[in-house]
């Protein structure tokens, strides 16, 4: 009886003193990291993370589950899955909590979340495909997870760590199978996001989040599927600046953009081509990172894009198209600062052969024309027999749809 009392206490005062035992354990950490003489041994710095092994499953009852559409229906981020992921961050109470996967419900939120106010919110664009062989794979899920940590540090949101979230992720495809399409003009869009729920008003870091991901089967992004698209550039907006958050997934990004894509889409333009500088930088076109593929004035063929100097948000299919263009070795692959003034030259004499844009939701999208400060400049991007992005985009696909073994294919084991 006594040992058993002794044993209560225990537990009673370990409960009561977690949050320093904690901050005595990050003290350690930091010790080690200075010993060590490095910036930081992980890739994630909140206390602790949440465990895969800790996660808990509730499944849909029958009359939840919904219809799934036919893949001709699908637009993109229309219709979503029976499940979701959901992590709750409370700095009081330790930290991370359990993950828990249920069936998909609204966010019930504190009027005064910072998330509503204050814009404390950041996401991430993943896709699961349905191969050739039946099996379930994503693409490249570890450059999605340093590039969400790294979005979260820099808007004092709790960071994690990146495998725990995809094991989480992958239970979650698992439950949620039958919804990746069979067909590969689909897949299943993965959008995981993290939002600041503290309910208090004031421009502060906030000391609960909220982790969570949801899924939803799509189609093409753009309704015309890959064909070329237009664009309107006009330097008069600038989507991102030094210093800014540019260069991060963050939904303030996004939201003040909606304007100009309005006028554009007024003007029979399918996207908006973002300019910087008083040089008019190329920078993004719409939510994708862009490239040019020109002959250089040597003579040599060369694929350009942006270099990441802070305006250009580090896409995955960016980082992909980089590496496999290094890989074929066929051409010249460089990351530099282009300008406006830099295609019309181009474009004049002959030597512009062709603009894309890239991203998780498009992949690779062609561009035909940019409309400039009242000009119509045509691009020939759709006039090359074997054109570069064509190449581009069949070997990711095929690497996505497994026609082809390939490490940036992760495979989710289907239960």
């Amino acid at each position: 009886m006594v040992i058993q009392t002794t044993k209560q206490c225990a537990c009673r005062w370990v409960l009561q003193h977690q949050h320093k035992l904690k901050q005595v354990a990050r003290s350690c950490h930091l010790k080690v990291k200075e010993a060590l003489g490095v910036d930081d041994i992980r890739d994630y710095d909140s206390e602790y993370s949440f465990k895969y092994t800790d996660l808990s499953t509730t499944l849909a009852e029958p009359s939840q589950l919904r219809m799934k559409p036919d893949v001709a229906d699908l637009k993109f981020g229309h219709i979503f899955t029976d499940h979701m992921l959901k992590i709750f961050y409370h700095k009081a109470l330790g930290g991370w909590q359990k993950p828990e996967i249920i069936p998909f419900e609204n966010i019930s939120l504190h009027p005064a979340a910072k998330v509503l106010h204050y814009a404390i919110e950041l996401f991430e664009g993943m896709k699961a495909y349905r191969g050739v062989d039946g099996r379930i794979r994503v693409f490249r899920p570890d450059l999605n997870m340093q590039r969400m940590n790294l979005s979260a540090k820099g808007s004092g949101l709790p960071t994690f760590d990146g495998m725990e979230l995809i094991k989480t992720i992958n239970k979650l495809l698992t439950i949620d199978q039958e919804w990746v399409p069979h067909s590969e003009a689909s897949s299943l869009y993965i959008r995981p996001t993290l939002i600041g729920i503290d309910g208090t008003l004031g421009v502060s870091q906030s000391e609960s989040a909220l982790l969570y991901t949801i899924l939803c089967p799509v189609g093409a992004y753009f309704s015309g599927g890959n064909e070329s698209v237009s664009l309107l550039a006009d330097p008069s907006y600038t989507r991102a600046w030094p210093g800014g958050c540019g260069d991060r997934k963050m939904g303030s990004n996004y939201g003040p953009t909606i304007r100009v894509q309005k006028q554009a889409t007024s003007q029979g333009k399918q996207q908006v081509l973002w300019l910087y500088g008083d040089d008019h930088q190329l920078t993004e076109v719409g939510t994708m990172n862009i490239f040019a593929f020109y002959v250089a004035e040597n003579g040599k063929k060369v694929l350009a894009t942006p270099p990441l100097n802070g305006l250009i948000l580090p896409g995955v299919t960016r980082h992909s198209i980089l590496q496999l263009a290094q890989e074929w070795n066929e051409f010249e692959v460089v990351e530099r600062i282009l300008t406006m003034q830099d295609v019309i030259k181009m474009q004049k004499e002959n030597r512009l052969l062709e603009l894309f844009g890239s991203g998780t939701a498009c992949i690779v999208s062609p561009i035909h024309s940019v409309d400039y400060m009242g000009t119509e400049i045509p691009i020939p991007t759709m006039e090359h027999a074997k054109p570069v992005f064509r190449r581009i985009l069949d070997r990711l696909t095929a690497i996505q749809y497994g026609h082809v073994e390939h490490p940036w294919a992760h495979i989710i084991d289907q239960e």
